[in-house]
């Protein structure tokens, strides 16, 4: 097969694959977009289990540049977020440049020629000035390492995998993990269920919070009134960076919110042994928040069993505990999450001089300049890169901070007349050395748990440290000189 060469490669079809398409299409930038699956959308396409949800209101999560004024819910449902991006695709005619099916194996740096050379899994290979990786972190689902789980002889799948042919009805569903995807799918399937079981290793602290649908007339005025749109996803956005401000400067005031969560608790759990088990011993925010008004009411549910003993192993017809019980299950329901600070082992990159950026992160942790570029590794972008994820507010906000900074690289190697350009170890040292210094007083490092966020190294490798608007003004403008230029080669001199 022939190489295929563009000017930019971006990996993924998601909100950054699609945002950062956008962006080059007006800055005149020839690109392709890789997506391993068949449809665009990542994380809106892959999660279709019962109940699947946004846990940040539509008018904030989704593009500044593409708003819907006429969202059906506060807190959109997978489906309508879903259209959304396929309709932003359409829009822009994104589809033409998308090459789908080709799921990125590995991508190698050529210094002789100042190109990447990146191969999907046909052997396909793609030659391109600029990679942009858009994949995100919550796109490989992880699976524990638990004995006995290729002996069950029930349906099991991950949430992010759902198997729609399955009928769950009247059957003896198990779901293990109690994070965001749980508290969606146990209120969605507990009437159609038999039996259901909720495997808890850690309680999670959960806001009450009503998801009713917008009436006609706010959709109406949303449409034809000017600024009031606008007005409200102003109003969300700061809303959001005072959860911001309690969980990265004063962790104290998260107080109040477990006072939220605790009365969402007593509200419908009547007995104190399972209101109990249910009772999170963390600061609220040390792991990820969540809100559900129906959570609870699925727990309280005569059907519904909270088993907080270690899973032992998994058996051909279900779950054996630490206690020694055998919990028997017709269908298992990985409610466990996705790679996410080990997300980066499952593509090659190499760069100057030969460097294995696995090898580097996997010894050093995750680390980016500004969460976006990385030091050796010209004209590589990360979209969503370390440190960049939140716990309080809506990262399609990081994402567009991330293109545009991206789009300024670019610009600034093509008017230098350069053929690419990487930070400098030493703006990229500095960077982080703050990032992790104001880490270290932010509710996620001194909450009182163990979460997703931090990684191997015990550091936190996937919050950003700050407020979003922090943020912003930390990319707003590209500054060269914490970038190294290269030169363009001999050949392309001559």
């Amino acid at each position: 097969m022939p190489a295929i060469t563009t000017r930019a490669l971006i990996i993924g079809s998601g909100f950054s694959g699609l945002g950062m398409a956008i962006a080059l299409k007006k800055q005149g930038v020839d690109f392709l977009i890789l997506e391993k699956a068949e449809e665009i959308g990542g994380t809106w396409r892959d999660n279709t289990y019962p109940g699947c949800a946004c846990d940040i209101p539509s008018h904030m999560y989704s593009f500044s540049f593409e708003p819907k004024a006429d969202w059906t819910h506060m807190w959109s449902f997978q489906p309508e977020i879903f259209d959304y991006l396929k309709g932003v695709a359409d829009k822009h005619d994104l589809r033409r440049s998308i090459r789908f099916g080709a799921h990125v194996e590995r991508a190698q740096w050529y210094e002789d020629e100042a190109r990447w050379h990146v191969f999907d899994a046909t052997g396909q290979e793609y030659i391109a000035q600029f990679l942009v990786s858009g994949a995100g972190g919550l796109h490989i689902p992880l699976i524990p390492e638990i004995p006995g789980v290729d002996d069950f002889g029930g349906t099991a799948f991950h949430s992010a995998q759902w198997d729609h042919s399955v009928d769950i009805r009247g059957k003896r569903v198990a779901v293990i993990g109690t994070g965001a995807s749980a508290i969606q799918i146990v209120p969605a399937i507990i009437d159609d269920v038999a039996e259901l079981q909720l495997y808890q290793r850690t309680p999670a602290w959960v806001m009450p919070r009503p998801n009713n649908a917008f009436p006609q007339w706010m959709r109406t005025v949303f449409v034809t009134v000017p600024g009031v749109r606008a007005l409200l996803r102003a109003g969300i956005y700061w809303i959001h960076e005072g959860v911001g401000f309690a969980m990265t400067r004063q962790p104290r005031l998260l107080k109040i919110g477990e006072l939220m969560g605790k009365w969402n608790i007593n509200r419908s759990i009547k007995d104190p042994e399972l209101r109990r088990k249910l009772t999170p011993h963390y600061r609220a925010g040390c792991k990820r928040i969540l809100n559900s008004d129906t959570y609870y009411r699925a727990i309280a549910n005569p059907k519904t069993t909270v088993i907080t003993e270690r899973i032992d192993r998994i058996t051909p017809g279900g779950v054996l505990t630490a206690d020694g019980v055998e919990h028997p299950v017709d269908v298992l329901v990985w409610a466990t999450g996705f790679h996410v600070t080990d997300s980066y082992t499952y593509v090659d990159i190499t760069g100057v001089g030969g460097e294995d950026l696995v090898d580097r992160w996997n010894a050093e942790g995750m680390a980016a300049h500004r969460g976006i570029t990385v030091a050796g590794m010209p004209n590589l972008f990360f979209l969503l890169g370390p440190n960049t994820a939140l716990g309080h507010n809506s990262v399609v906000f990081m994402i567009e901070s991330q293109i545009r900074y991206a789009a300024q690289a670019i610009a600034a190697v093509d008017a230098a007349g350069a053929a690419a350009l990487a930070p400098s170890r030493r703006a990229q040292d500095e960077f982080n050395a703050e990032l992790q210094r104001d880490l270290a007083g932010t509710v996620f490092s001194t909450g009182g748990c163990q979460s997703w966020y931090m990684d191997a190294h015990g550091a936190n490798r996937t919050l950003w440290s700050g407020m979003t608007w922090q943020y912003w003004l930390a990319t707003r403008t590209f500054k060269p000189s914490e970038y190294v230029f290269t030169p363009q080669p001999e050949m392309a001199r001559s």
